[in-house]
């Protein structure tokens, strides 16, 4: 009995220490504040790297997190970008109304989805995954008549912050409201991964039949997790459509899952931080290579991809982390 209480203890102990937050972190987002002030021309553009680094978290949570291999996850982006285009077309302009109904849909949706990656391997998740969006995509260009096809969906028009602040040309509503909503939702993801459920989906991604054999319900869990990273992904897509008030047909594009993919192998996975940092090192630099070479921009691209998969395997954050790793070893072996 004194044994279960002690290792009880240890590991509450360890999931407390787990969730403190570090100075890194802190800094982080004390940085994102700071982008406010600094660049405030540029406000326009942050919030599009916000919200692509708040898509590629829903994306870890499910593949980092949990090894679930998609090539679909712009699905759920795009089902949240029309529901809230939709919804505010029609009349209800009510920007946090429309984050409750995109999360509402891409929520059903991934819940159905799940129970059909429950059935084989990788292999089979990613061509599930796949065959959904591109269904999806298909649908949406076909009903020219709800969401305009390859013209997109126009007249959205999407009120003010609680009766008070409009979206303005230059961003900023636009950029607080985006910074506001990414932070809460990663407060979430935060404190779900560094809990007991947390553990159980790095057990599942680690070795299922383990997981199974101490008790882990694995098609409950991965059910759960991918409805929630469906959510989060379906509002990042509402964010979009309400600060752009427009909603493209690439929303639901093959390019967006794989460019998503590459955000999250440059940024480092089961990091939380990964997604955000892939998506402003991935936008940053297509921003710039485009400017510079808008015709072959790729190619510098492709170069910049296969030196990172060669030399930083785990992302720009595994680098750091490796580095701070070899730093604090080189310092102890120096101490006398």
């Amino acid at each position: 009995m004194s044994d279960n209480l002690a290792k009880a203890s240890r590991h509450l102990s360890f999931l407390k220490a787990r969730e403190r937050w570090k100075p890194a972190e802190m800094a982080f987002w004390l940085l994102l504040i700071g982008v406010y002030f600094v660049f405030p021309s540029s406000l326009v553009f942050a919030s599009q790297i916000l919200i692509t680094g708040l898509f590629a978290l829903s994306l870890d949570m499910i593949l980092g997190y949990a090894g679930i291999v998609t090539l679909g996850h712009a699905a759920f982006f795009g089902i949240g970008a029309y529901t809230a285009g939709l919804m505010a077309a029609n009349g209800l302009h009510d920007p946090f109304l429309g984050l409750l109904g995109a999360g509402i849909a891409a929520g059903i949706a991934g819940y159905f989805c799940s129970f059909l990656l429950s059935r084989g391997g990788d292999l089979t998740r990613l061509m599930i995954t796949l065959g959904i969006g591109l269904l999806l995509y298909e649908i949406a260009n076909s009903a020219t008549k709800y969401t305009g096809g390859v013209d997109g969906l126009q007249g959205v028009e999407i009120g003010k912050l609680f009766g008070l602040f409009s979206f303005d040309l230059y961003g900023k509503t636009a950029y607080i409201y985006v910074l506001c909503i990414a932070f809460l939702l990663f407060l979430f993801t935060r404190s779900m991964m560094h809990s007991p459920y947390g553990l159980a989906l790095r057990s599942i991604r680690e070795n299922q039949t383990r997981a199974l054999a101490i008790g882990i319900p694995i098609s409950a869990c991965l059910t759960n997790i991918y409805t929630i990273a469906a959510v989060m992904a379906g509002i990042a897509g509402a964010l979009l459509t309400q600060t752009t008030q427009f909603v493209g047909i690439d929303v639901l594009s093959f390019q967006r899952s794989a460019d998503l993919l590459i955000i999250l192998i440059i940024g480092g996975t089961a990091t939380m931080y990964g997604g955000f940092i892939g998506a402003a090192v991935f936008m940053l630099v297509q921003d710039r290579l485009s400017n510079l070479n808008p015709q072959y921009w790729q190619f510098f691209l492709g170069i910049l991809l296969i030196v990172m998969t060669l030399y930083l395997r785990s992302g720009i954050l595994g680098g750091f982390s490796r580095l701070a790793h070899a730093i604090g070893n080189r310092r102890n072996k120096e101490q006398p």
